[in-house]
């Protein structure tokens, strides 16, 4: 095991951000699933997306069966294809993202993978517009369609990447998200929690959590390695 670390990072207002495109790809899943039409949107920051189909879908008075859930995911998948080549306008990559990821690369004793509420196939389509599937492995990833309990997310990332890499002790697994959901996740399996303030939580919030150090943003590049690789964990203001 040695000294080697597993990064798992959160996608949406963590790595990118492509605000808006929830409500209209819940919307025409809705629709084209069940031909009903939106009337409730579930919360979505550090939520999974089993627990927000759930919600979704008993309040506009279906039975939340698995059929009519994986029906919803489904019709998630095609959306996110046919609007792949469009997330690259529509979104952005967050500060200091691309450098923290390539810089961790580089380093032979360094994971990454992804603990996100995102379907895996999702997951791929809303990193690939941004060059950054080269340095995560989306193999060994814990995913939205898993559990509505975000921390079933953390286990399941492990497990795979001990399955593929060998064992990661727990102090060796660093979350980076921008939600006390992602905070909590983390802390649920000992893992260490860094939180950033480019979601909708305020920094406070994301200390409140728990979290072993709290970032406005990712763009101070040797702090935030510091933090993940050095456990050097102190805020950057």
């Amino acid at each position: 095991m040695g000294n080697r670390t597993l990064v798992l990072w959160d996608i949406d207002l963590t790595l990118v951000d492509l605000a808006g495109i929830g409500r209209e790809w819940y919307s025409a899943a809705l629709s084209n699933a069940l031909g009903l039409s939106l009337s409730h949107l579930p919360a979505f920051p550090g939520r999974t997306e089993r627990a927000i189909t759930h919600e979704l879908l008993s309040a506009h008075g279906a039975q939340a069966t698995e059929e009519e859930i994986q029906a919803i995911f489904t019709e998630l998948i095609a959306i996110a294809e046919a609007e792949r080549d469009l997330l690259h306008e529509r979104g952005r990559v967050l500060p200091g993202v691309l450098e923290v990821v390539a810089e961790l690369a580089t380093r032979d004793h360094v994971v990454q993978s992804l603990v996100t509420g995102n379907l895996p196939e999702v997951s791929h389509v809303k990193l690939a517009p941004f060059g950054l599937l080269e340095h995560i492995d989306l193999e060994i990833g814990g995913y939205g369609s898993l559990s509505a309990e975000r921390s079933d997310l953390v286990s399941a990332a492990m497990q795979l990447a001990a399955a593929k890499h060998g064992g990661f002790e727990p102090e060796s697994v660093v979350v980076i998200g921008d939600t006390p959901h992602d905070v909590r996740a983390a802390l649920a399996h000992g893992a260490i929690a860094i939180g950033v303030g480019t979601g909708r939580h305020s920094l406070t919030s994301l200390r409140q959590a728990g979290a072993h150090a709290v970032f406005r943003d990712l763009s101070d590049t040797e702090k935030v390695l510091s933090a993940v690789l050095d456990r050097q964990l102190q805020d950057g203001r």
